[in-house]
């Protein structure tokens, strides 16, 4: 707890400071006062529908947060009066973000912390296997959705030729996938590591590096239009897109092959709670890049995650920032509902409708086509394409965008918001339910890609295998592995040193490591001299006296303490 209130002070207390943009003490001790009870309303209503929906509605808690948003939210009981301070979530109509710059600042620093520990979780091997199909997926949907939304904005009347701004930001505005919605469902369902769930990830950001290029593209054609100097526009255009791909491929094929060097570099520090801090300092250095480059933040604290992800650092880091995730993460999800604006869709609910019916079709077409083509049967296709489907953040991003620089009004907007208000509600129910049963590969894997060999030590009872188990992950941390306990109410850890994986469990007076088989004999060596070492500890305790007299000792000694 310590640890988790030490990274919490360290991350926001430096914006608070900066927060002041030349105003009196007075005035920034007002707001910075107004901070922390938004906070505390946040973190109270976003946890309480969290647990409510998981518990009692069997639904993801990231439906709680988003729905508790909606309802504290500036639009809605947020902007009702309190005693003394008035309403705690009043609109900023200068801005179009109607929160204040504070809450927002911490809500982007929770979006960061959330994709990188989203890259930590990532198997790289199975992402690379799959990068292939991620981008075919990727865009595709990029394609079908903003071509979907285009000829729609014609249809209706919205905008006059394909080339409108108008019809070219409605466009835009499907293309991109929210990739922490997805994420938190497939992390809640243990499907991060699954064929499907690494294709959508991989499809997921490939889709936001395509949509801010398309961004871009969009946004320097609509200022063409505008300034009549379409060549000059399109030479931008094309170095700003080809500065945003580069950007990503260059620093996600850097941080792969220098992954194993940056990790020998935090090694020297020899405190895992420095390390934690240095690799999220190094996500959040990534994600300024990254944004400077053209590219959304996210993707810069992804890439580092998922450069971490194939060292052995992984589960020590992930496990110091659990706590932070855990109280920052519901924040972003419950300032994101707090973003939908209910005005705004009173005068467009029938072309809403209908372009979220297409935001639909977009993505399960667009991304389903192309996995079935990717070795992916029906049920597999079917799980990446309603995978895809959330637009959450990155969607109003765009929106907002054309609605602050004119080209689209407060109708199109509101189509917008009430688009991606349904998609992000709908998209984990249905991920969750078309999840379960069997795979969604057309060919499954073989045995030799998914067994793992067994080594079994069966004990007399389950004290003396604890005593044991505990000895066991002594010895694997002494032969330099980290040893990382993946659930406090079991006897699991997971064991790793650079390529090399194992997990031990112990289930009563049974013992069980279980690793690939090229890593077996190594295992069984380590085991073995421990086991050997124990041999003399089981005798010298065979030696001792009688455990009943020592015990009575123990309470003769206690009583005549008490006299």
């Amino acid at each position: 707890m310590k640890k988790t209130l030490f990274f919490l002070l360290l991350l926001i207390f430096p914006p608070l400071l900066l927060a002041s943009d030349g105003s009196t003490s007075s005035d920034m001790g007002e707001r910075m006062t107004r901070l922390i009870l938004e906070l505390a309303l946040i973190i109270i209503v976003a946890r309480g529908f969290g647990y409510f929906f998981t518990r009692v509605l069997k639904q993801p808690a990231v439906l709680g947060e988003l729905c508790a948003g909606m309802i504290i939210g500036p639009y809605a009981l947020g902007s009702l009066p309190l005693p003394f301070i008035g309403p705690l979530f009043m609109p900023h109509h200068s801005s179009i973000i109607p929160l204040s710059a504070e809450l927002y600042g911490i809500a982007t620093l929770a979006s960061i912390i959330l994709l990188f520990l989203v890259g930590l979780e990532t198997d790289v091997t199975a992402f690379l296997k799959y990068s292939v199909a991620g981008t075919f997926v990727g865009i595709g949907g990029l394609l079908f959705s903003f071509i979907f939304g285009d000829l729609l904005a014609i249809f209706f009347g919205v905008a006059d030729s394909f080339l409108d701004p108008k019809a070219l930001f409605l466009g835009a505005i499907l293309t991109a996938t929210s990739v922490g919605i997805t994420a938190r469902v497939l992390s809640d369902q243990k499907k991060l590591d699954s064929p499907e769930g690494v294709t959508i990830l991989a499809g997921a950001v490939i889709d936001d590096v395509f949509g801010i290029i398309v961004l871009a593209i969009v946004v320097g054609i609509s200022k063409a239009s505008g300034m009549g100097e379409g060549d000059i526009e399109w030479k931008s255009i094309s170095m700003i897109a080809i500065k945003a791909f580069g950007f990503w491929i260059i620093c996600t094929a850097l941080g792969l092959l220098l992954a194993r060097k940056i990790t020998k570099i935090l090694k020297w520090f020899k405190s895992t709670d420095l390390i934690a801090s240095l690799s999220l300092g190094l996500a959040l250095l990534l994600a300024g890049l990254s944004e400077l480059a053209g590219l959304a933040m996210i993707i810069g604290a992804y890439i580092v995650g998922l450069s971490l992800s194939r060292t052995d650092l992984v589960n020590e880091v992930h496990n110091h920032l659990k706590g932070i995730y855990s109280i920052l993460v519901p924040i972003f999800f419950c300032t994101m509902g707090m973003l939908v604006d209910f005005q705004a869709m009173k005068g467009v609910i029938l072309f809403g409708l209908v372009y979220t019916a297409f935001a639909f079709a977009g993505k399960i077409f667009g991304c389903g086509i192309p996995a079935l083509f990717m070795g992916f049967n029906l049920r597999g296709a079917a799980r990446i394409g309603i995978g895809m489907l959330p637009r959450g953040e990155v969607a109003l991003i765009i929106a907002g965008i054309g609605l602050s620089s004119g080209i689209v009004g407060p109708e199109i907007f509101g189509v917008a918001i009430m688009m991606t208000l349904i998609t992000t509600i709908a998209a984990p129910p249905a991920m969750m339910k078309v999840f379960k049963g069997d795979s969604g590969l057309r060919k499954p894997l073989t045995a030799e890609e998914t067994q793992l060999e067994k080594i079994t030590i069966t004990l007399p009872n389950a004290d003396i295998a604890e005593f044991v188990t505990t000895r066991l992950v002594t010895a694997f941390r002494n032969e330099e592995f980290f040893v990382h306990r993946a659930d406090s109410r079991l006897r699991l850890f997971q064991i790793r040193k650079d390529d090399i994986v194992m997990t031990l469990t112990q289930r009563g007076g049974v013992i069980t490591v279980e690793t690939k088989s090229k890593y077996e004999s190594l295992a069984r060596f380590v085991m073995a001299e421990e086991m050997l070492d124990l041999e003399g500890v089981f005798e010298a305790i065979e030696g001792i006296v009688c455990a009943r007299k020592i015990s009575a000792d123990l309470i003769s000694g206690a009583l005549n303490w008490k006299a």
